[in-house]
């Protein structure tokens, strides 16, 4: 990524931050509840229209057709849901990539949301 794209980024993040929406950092985290010494039931499927809002408004905004800092309109997009999954996993081009921010479940439940943006 070129010097002028990280400092773009880095502008639209100060932004986002100052505003109160998240741009997708890798300090960012989703609050996790801690682990119980008891066995709790299974987890329950993230919430991926939650987890975008958190992390993907900024760049792609509330109904995925923002575009800023050439994020995708993702209510045309034809990719598959793996496809999404490694977009969001490894990014692309200036996209960060949310595999160190994310886990493989909150990935897969982002895709799937984003399926339903179409």
């Amino acid at each position: 990524m070129n010097l002028f794209m990280r400092i773009f980024f880095l502008f639209t993040c100060a932004i986002a931050v100052l505003s109160g929406t998240a741009c997708g950092s890798a300090g960012d985290q989703i609050n996790r509840p801690a682990a119980t010494a008891q066995s709790s039931p299974a987890p329950a499927t993230p919430d991926g229209r939650a987890i975008f809002r958190k992390y993907c408004v900024t760049c792609h905004g509330a109904d995925g057709k923002l575009g800023l800092n050439g994020a995708k309109d993702l209510t045309v997009s034809t990719l598959a849901l793996e496809e999404r999954i490694n977009v969001i996993t490894y990014g692309r081009k200036v996209m960060t990539p949310f595999n160190e921010v994310l886990t493989p479940e909150e990935i897969k439940a982002v895709a799937e949301y984003t399926r339903q943006l179409n």
